[in-house]
């Protein structure tokens, strides 16, 4: 269990950032200065780490000196294309402290939002976005994810026919800025709630990113365009089976004929007995929503319900997969 806490709270304090920029190993006395940590804390922290493979030690005359590993330099540092940075502070800071109340949340049946910070549960995601910095690492937490995971998941069906895409709460963007890079004769409309769409333009996409539009709305309660294709990635895990009903009747309504869904979520094994990372998802989604980690054959059945055909389920080997129905 303190495996994660290891790793996020060298993150916190800057280890693997000050270790890149520093081009050459250090000592622990030499972090604890430069991040202002006391000396017995780092050095049992940067063994820590290197037990877990983060960062490599070198013992040399001067004594121990520390550097980061591939691993390290290509996740956790915050300026690679690929960090993980700001997810691992949102799990730090946010998604733990809702896990200190697993227990209550296996009894109730309900996320713990109340009994972490104080705030009603009944909305799971105006608890998520209590404010605006809570919004912010939200939305670049799951930007990270998609840096890494994104390409896959667009790829794992050719796209390239569906010219008109809507990313259903498409957040920061990282997603549809894939999906145009890979897809370039696409364009795809961004829609969330009025406050994530301004966050978005303002930090997260260009101007001069012509491809991608935006729809401010609550895609519960208000319209969605029309369009060929529905992007809805990581959506239907945060809602029970009604609501995710209620959403793909919504999406296939205004889904042009001939047009699609493709639903990118974790799947998991149709016994349910994997895997490992999926079902620990789906405790997560206990623990901070409404919704769990599902089987192929149940998203199959929701979106069949909803007027869906021709589905089909592709495993990518990374932490997401996909589903796609054909209207």
């Amino acid at each position: 269990f303190p495996y994660p806490q290891v790793m996020f709270t060298a993150c916190e304090l800057g280890v693997f950032d000050l270790l890149l920029e520093a081009g050459e190993p250090l000592s622990s006395d030499a972090i604890a200065a430069h991040l202002g940590t006391s000396t017995t804390g780092m050095e049992r922290l940067l063994d820590a780490c290197v037990g877990l493979k983060l960062l490599a030690v070198e013992l040399t005359q001067e004594g121990a000196l520390y550097r980061n590993t591939e691993i390290s330099n290509i996740y956790l540092t915050k300026s690679s294309p690929k960090s993980q940075y700001h997810i691992m502070m949102y799990y730090s800071n946010t998604v733990y402290l809702c896990w200190h109340y697993l227990a209550n949340a296996v009894r109730e049946g309900r996320n713990q939002y109340e009994r972490a910070f104080g705030i009603s549960s009944e909305d799971p995601f105006a608890a998520m976005y209590r404010s605006e910095e809570e919004m912010l690492k939200f939305m670049a937490g799951q930007n990270s994810v998609w840096s890494i995971c994104g390409r896959d998941v667009l790829a794992a069906f050719d796209l390239s026919p569906f010219r008109q895409i809507c990313d259903l709460g498409g957040g920061g963007g990282a997603l549809a800025r894939e999906c145009v890079s890979l897809y370039p004769n696409s364009t795809v409309t961004i829609y969330d709630l009025p406050k994530v769409v301004q966050v978005a333009k303002e930090q997260f996409i260009p101007p001069e990113e012509h491809r991608i539009a935006f729809y401010e709305g609550d895609f519960f309660n208000d319209s969605i365009p029309e369009a060929e294709l529905y992007i809805l990635s990581k959506i239907l895990h945060d809602w029970d089976d009604d609501k995710c009903r209620q959403l793909l009747a919504k999406v296939h309504k205004a889904c042009k004929p001939g047009g699609g869904v493709l639903l990118v979520e974790s799947l998991l094994n149709e016994d349910k007995s994997g895997p490992l990372e999926t079902q620990l998802y789906s405790m997560n989604m206990l623990v901070q929503t409404e919704g769990k980690e599902r089987t192929a054959a149940e998203y199959s059945k929701l979106l069949g319900a909803a007027g869906f055909g021709e589905i089909q389920a592709k495993r990518t080997g990374k932490l997401y997969d996909a589903v796609l129905g054909r209207k």
